[in-house]
């Protein structure tokens, strides 16, 4: 008479996500990138030349680096004062440099230089007419070049927080039972670069985004993965399906949060009357609660209650929940409660029942809106993130033999800086709406 139990074999429940892509838009500004050259190319220099046959000894000091942007690359002007020893005295050697460069990130996260162009101009006439120093001049230059074209900037360590946190498993409370919400970083991509008073590119994680219930396998430990230059990075606000499964024996411990002590009371009239030990499985596209009727009823008669309930229905989403609408008696139990409705309210232990299966989903995966809110970004002395989850939906719901899976979209925005603006707000929670209505993953 009623729906048969599936045969308890043990099963994981299984996620199986597609992978979604967390756009972030950097931006590398003009203070920034002078910073950073600033920081990593040397400010003087020395060496030896060749005069008349005996080698004599120059220095050189460099200026402040001036940056611009135009035509696709990156022009340096800088001012380099050198001083070379003559036989008698020293020669001053006023150089200026105005290199042209391509800027580009490798593979390993290396922001550097290409298609390196220097052009050297000395504002002295001497020091143009002098053969002497003609050789002076050349190993000025290619000191500097090299220095130049060896710059280079590693965002490894602003981006290798962010990925361990992501990485690594975070812990979903749900009353009695256990889950885990799990970032799978695939693969990081990069867009072409936009010069605006700055160095802007696209990046794009690319990630398999999952939660369990209850947890899956321990994850193993992963390394960022290399950096793919790509033709094209779709911009703007990015759209990840997270699937959520949950194994049936898992769902009906998370039913303990509408439980007090273990037990369901579901009548103000017969408040001895109480229902416990849920037990959910599955029947075709059906799912089934099995729910224990326990306690005493003093009305018309006193009886004590103690037997099995049993009721089916299907899961549906209804904004933002997961209900089953027509949560209904099986038919012995249907019977059972109609010969004790002088004493059972049937219609209460309904939707009782409803509302103990009825799972906001926004409000359960608050702690996987956090982590998507603030396990994106970082916060270094050299840059920060900023990631806002703008919209949750849940688009479906789908009954499997051993667990329930559960579909999430989830749409927001991330940003990086280089150096982090003043206005920049970091791992906070941009919503003063319910948790039902939204759901934040990132930083």
């Amino acid at each position: 008479m009623y729906p048969l139990r599936p045969p308890a074999t043990p099963s994981d429940a299984i996620a199986d996500p597609s992978p979604s892509r967390v756009v972030m838009h950097t931006t590398i500004t003009s203070a920034g990138m002078t910073k950073a050259i600033e920081d990593n190319v040397p400010s003087s220099g020395e060496g030896t030349f060749s005069l008349l046959g005996l080698q004599r000894k120059y220095t050189w000091k460099r200026g402040n680096v001036g940056v611009r942007f135009g035509q696709g690359k990156v022009t340096l002007d800088l001012h380099v004062d050198a001083v070379a020893d003559m036989s008698v005295s020293q020669l001053e050697i006023p150089l200026d440099f105005q290199i042209s460069a391509e800027p580009v990130i490798t593979s390993e996260y290396v922001t550097k230089f290409q298609a390196v162009e220097v052009h050297v101009d000395s504002p002295g006439s001497l020091i143009r007419a002098a053969d002497a120093v003609a050789s002076v001049l050349s190993l000025i230059k290619k000191e500097v070049e090299t220095r130049l074209v060896g710059f280079s900037f590693d965002l490894r360590p602003l981006l290798g927080e962010a990925f361990d946190r992501i990485a690594k498993p975070i812990d979903l409370p749900l009353g009695d039972a256990h889950g885990c919400a799990s970032l799978k970083v695939l693969s990081i991509e990069a867009g072409p670069t936009v010069l605006a008073d700055g160095f802007e590119k696209d990046l794009a994680v690319v990630i398999a985004p999952s939660v369990t219930i209850p947890c899956g396998a321990e994850a193993i430990g992963a390394t960022l993965p290399p950096l793919a230059n790509v033709a094209t990075v779709q911009p703007g606000p990015f759209t990840v399906s997270i699937p959520i499964a949950a194994r049936y024996d898992e769902l009906a411990k998370a039913m303990t949060i509408a439980f007090t002590d273990g037990k369901l009371f579901f009548s103000k009239e017969m408040p001895a009357a109480y229902l416990d030990r849920p037990e959910v499985y599955a029947a075709k596209d059906q799912i089934v609660l099995k729910l224990h009727l326990g306690g005493v009823v003093e009305r018309p008669f006193h009886m004590a209650l103690d037997g099995d309930l049993f009721l089916n229905g299907h899961p549906a989403v209804r904004d933002n929940e997961l209900v089953v609408p027509d949560l209904e008696p099986t038919v012995e139990t249907g019977n059972f409660l109609v010969k004790l409705k002088a004493a059972l309210d049937g219609d209460s232990i309904r939707e009782q029942a409803r509302a103990a299966l009825r799972l906001d989903i926004g409000e359960r995966l608050k702690s996987v809106r956090d982590k998507l809110s603030t396990d994106l970004g970082f916060g270094s002395g050299q840059g920060c993130a900023k990631a806002e989850a703008d919209k949750i939906e849940v688009t479906g719901v789908h009954v499997h033999q051993a667990y329930l899976r559960v579909y999430v979209g989830v749409t927001g925005h991330a940003s990086v800086y280089v150096p982090c603006p003043r206005s920049a707000v970091l791992f906070t929670d941009p919503f003063a709406i319910p948790a039902s209505s939204v759901l934040a993953y990132g930083k």
